[in-house]
């Protein structure tokens, strides 16, 4: 299983860091991931510091990137997605199929239409919400869901 992490035209620094924490990228593991791929954006410099200091063998595949023309190949190879909120991010990965969905709202951004979007698809069942706190336990829980 593979997942891909995405944050957008930005840079999203809290999803970054916490997804490319040792313990995030350890856990993994116990969900059968073998590969992870970051659209990482201006995070990059999280990116860069987190993944020099990951310290356990080399259990998964690790790749990332600031930008590129489409992503369109990075969501149809992931099992799961680990989202930014934007609107066009979101459709994108629901328009592929048997993909899981996680979305972390960017708080840090002006106004909370993001959230009342990803809310309301959360709502729908179509992805998970989740804060970045739980983006590990949201993943695990949904990597459970057939």
């Amino acid at each position: 299983m593979s997942v891909f992490i995405t944050v957008g035209s930005t840079g999203f620094d809290d999803l970054i860091n916490a997804t490319t924490s040792n313990s995030f990228l350890n856990s993994l593991s116990f969900i059968d991931i073998k590969k992870v791929s970051f659209q990482y954006g201006s995070s990059e410099p999280i990116f860069i510091r987190n993944l020099q200091s990951y310290s356990e063998k080399p259990i998964l595949a690790i790749d990332g990137y600031k930008y590129k023309s489409s992503i369109t190949e990075d969501m149809e190879h992931a099992d799961i997605i680990i989202s930014h909120a934007g609107a066009g991010t979101i459709l994108q990965a629901l328009r592929l199929t048997n993909k899981k969905l996680v979305i972390v709202v960017n708080k840090s951004l002006m106004d909370n239409h993001q959230y009342e979007l990803a809310k309301a698809i959360a709502e729908k069942g179509y992805a998970i919400l989740s804060e970045i706190r739980y983006v590990y336990t949201s993943s695990i829980e949904f990597s459970k869901i057939n």
